[in-house]
């Protein structure tokens, strides 16, 4: 049997996440394949750097966490096809949270995968689901 939590206790482990990376955390979307673990080294080439609004998620309900506020990048950083992503502290070198980039899939959801050198890059979906429910 597995264990189950109640949605209160997934909703606090949700709000924690956004609470321990802080204000002001930064996102990188790369090329290639994301690393193993969020503490392997980054890989692939920064494509676009965001730094996400003060309150980056709302407030967990139903077991999810969703984006808040606007997440663009006006002027992408390199040439390429987007492919995972990371979350860092406010420092850009602290990494907490990585996952895969899509055009309406994937952890990320980017308005265009295909990004060029100072093309606008809008994040267009993104949702932390806690589990054990």
């Amino acid at each position: 049997m597995a264990v189950q939590l109640s949605t209160a206790v997934r909703n606090a482990r949700l709000d924690a996440i956004e609470t321990t990376i802080g204000t002001g955390a930064i996102l990188k979307i790369r090329t290639g394949a994301q690393p193993a673990d969020v503490a392997t080294a980054d890989s692939g080439t920064v494509l676009a750097t965001l730094t996400l609004p003060t309150d980056w998620l709302a407030a967990a309900s139903s077991g999810a966490k969703a984006l808040t506020g606007t997440w663009e990048d006006t002027s992408a950083d390199a040439d390429g096809t987007a492919a995972h992503f990371r979350i860092y502290a406010s420092d850009g070198t602290t990494q907490h949270l990585q996952g895969s980039v899509g055009q309406g899939s994937g952890d990320l959801s980017l308005d265009n995968t295909t990004i060029v050198t100072g093309q606008t890059v809008t994040i267009t979906a993104f949702t932390l689901t806690d589990g054990n429910a």
